[in-house]
C-alpha cells in the first residue's frame, strides 16, 4: 500500500509555510503572538494556495475550496460552536460560574484550598468548555488566597491553569473536543471515556503534588460564600446528557433553553435578556467558525495540489506500526499547537491529516481524537505565549514563565498521553460508532 501511494508535492505545502511565517513571525517581531489575526493569516494562505497551482482554472480551484469549506463536518462543527457559545454565555450570565465556585469553596477544608482551586477549575472548565474563561473566573480568588497565606502566587495559578486545562480537554462543549470528534468521526461520549481514562491518573497525581506542596502553609477561609444550586443544574444536565449519548444539537439547544428558563425564573434577566445572551454567545464564536470554514477550504486546496499526498507519503515511509502512527499524530498536534498557540485551531488544522493517518493504519477514531486533544491541550497549557498563561500572569503582573514550574497537570497529561500510546492503553473493543456525532 505504501508503494502505491502518490508522492505528492512539497510545494503544495507553501500555504502552510506562509501561515506560520505570518503568524509566528509577527509574534516574534512584535512580542505579541496575537498581533496577527489568525483569520487574516489563513485568508492570505488561501490566496497563496489558489495562485500556486497553474494547472487548474481559478473556477475549478474555487469550486474545490467551496467544497472543502462547505463540508458537512465543517458546517456541523460551526453550528455546534455557535450552540456551545450560546449555552456558555447564558449559564455564565445567570451566575452559574459564581455558584459553582462559591459552592466548592463552602465545602472545601481550608487546608486543601489550593487543591480545591484545581478541582474547581476542573469542574468549571468541564462545565463551560473554556480554559481561558475558567482562569479568568478563578484566578482572582487564587491570588487572594496566595496573598493571605503566603503560598507562592505562581503555585496557586499553576493549580488554576491545570484545572482549566482538564476541562478544556474533556468538556462536551469545548471547542477542542468538538473539533476532535468531528474531524475523527466518533461520538462525544466515546471520546470522553477514552480520554478520561488516560488523563485521570495525571489529575490524581496533581492533587497529591499540590497537597504536599502546600501542606506547610496555614490557610484559613473566613468568608461566607453564597450560591444557588439551581444555577448549577444546567451544567449537570448537559454533562449527563452527553454521557447518555443525546444528540449534541438537541443537547446544546435544550441546555440553552433550560438555562434561559432558570435565568428568567431567578430574575437574572427577562426573555429579551436571555435572547441577548444567546446572541452574544453565538457572536463570540463567529471568528472561530469562519476560521474553521476557511481551513476546510484551504485543506481541500492543499489536497488538490498534492500536499496531503506528500505528507502521507513522507510519514508512511517512516511509520512502521500503528503505535508509530499514533506518535505521529501526537507530534503533529504538538507542533501545530506550538506554532499557533491555539489548541482548537491546531486540532482543526491537524484533524484532517490525522484522520488520513488513522484510516491508513486502522487507528480507532476514539484514540486519534483523544490523542489530538490531549497533546494540543498539553502544550497549550504550558507555552508562555498562550492565552491561558498570559491571562493568569496578567492578572497579577508576573511573567508567565514563573508559572511553568508549577504546571503539574499539563505536564503529567502529556506524560500519560505518551504512556497510553507506548503501552496501548486503554484497550478498546471494536466499535461501530465511527459515525459522526450528529
Amino acid at each position: 500500500m505504501k508503494n502505491e501511494r502518490k508522492k505528492g508535492s512539497l510545494y503544495a505545502l507553501l500555504p502552510l509555510a506562509v501561515f506560520l511565517l505570518l503568524f509566528v513571525g509577527s509574534g516574534i517581531i512584535t512580542g505579541d503572538f496575537y498581533k496577527m489575526p489568525v483569520l487574516v493569516a489563513f485568508i492570505i494562505s488561501t490566496a497563496v494556495a489558489l495562485l500556486s497551482n497553474r494547472k487548474e482554472s481559478m473556477n475549478k480551484k474555487m469550486d474545490v475550496f467551496c467544497k472543502g469549506a462547505g463540508n458537512s463536518d465543517i458546517i456541523s462543527m460551526c453550528i455546534i460552536f455557535l450552540l456551545a457559545g450560546a449555552f456558555g454565555t447564558v449559564t455564565k450570565t445567570i451566575g452559574g460560574v459564581d455558584s459553582i465556585v462559591n459552592l466548592s469553596l463552602s465545602i472545601l477544608p481550608a487546608n486543601l484550598v489550593v487543591v480545591g482551586l484545581f478541582l474547581i477549575g476542573c469542574f468549571i472548565s468541564l462545565s463551560m468548555g473554556t480554559s481561558v474563561g475558567t482562569i479568568a473566573a478563578i484566578a482572582p480568588i487564587g491570588i487572594g488566597v496566595a496573598e493571605a497565606t503566603g503560598i507562592p502566587v505562581a503555585l496557586v495559578l499553576g493549580a488554576v491553569v491545570g484545572g482549566a486545562m482538564f476541562g478544556d480537554n474533556l468538556s462536551m462543549i469545548s471547542d477542542t473536543t468538538i473539533a476532535a470528534v468531528r474531524t475523527q468521526g466518533c461520538e462525544l461520549k466515546d471520546k470522553f471515556k477514552v480520554n478520561f481514562s488516560i488523563v485521570l491518573p495525571a489529575a490524581i497525581i496533581t492533587v497529591i503534588l499540590i497537597a504536599v506542596k502546600t501542606s506547610s502553609y496555614n490557610v484559613e477561609l473566613n468568608e461566607v460564600y453564597t450560591y444557588e444550586l439551581i444555577k448549577i443544574v444546567p451544567y449537570l444536565v448537559v454533562l449527563i446528557g452527553a454521557l447518555l449519548g443525546i444528540n449534541v444539537f438537541v443537547l446544546l439547544s435544550g441546555g440553552t433553553i433550560f438555562a434561559s428558563l432558570v435565568g428568567i425564573y431567578t430574575g437574572s434577566f427577562d426573555l429579551f435578556g436571555a435572547i441577548e445572551s444567546i446572541n452574544v454567545g453565538m457572536s463570540g464564536m463567529f471568528e472561530l467558525s469562519m476560521i474553521s470554514i476557511t481551513i476546510g477550504g484551504l485543506v481541500e486546496l492543499i489536497k488538490l495540489n498534492g500536499g496531503i499526498d506528500f505528507i502521507l507519503y513522507f510519514i508512511s515511509g517512516r511509520i512502521k506500526s500503528k503505535k508509530g502512527a499514533e506518535i505521529g499524530i501526537a507530534a503533529l498536534a504538538s507542533i501545530v499547537d506550538l506554532c499557533t498557540a491555539n489548541n482548537t485551531i491546531a486540532i482543526v488544522m491537524a484533524g484532517p491529516l490525522a484522520k488520513n493517518i488513522s484510516d491508513e493504519f486502522k487507528i480507532d477514531p476514539r484514540r486519534s481524537a483523544s490523542i489530538l486533544d490531549i497533546f494540543s491541550a498539553c502544550w497549550q497549557g504550558i507555552i508562555p505565549y498562550g492565552a491561558q498563561l498570559l491571562t493568569a500572569a496578567g492578572l497579577v503582573a508576573i511573567s508567565p514563565v514563573e508559572i511553568i514550574p508549577y504546571l503539574y497537570y499539563p505536564g503529567l497529561m502529556g506524560i500519560f498521553g505518551i504512556l497510553a500510546i507506548l503501552f496501548g492503553v486503554p484497550k478498546l473493543k471494536s466499535s461501530n460508532t465511527s459515525e459522526n456525532i450528529a
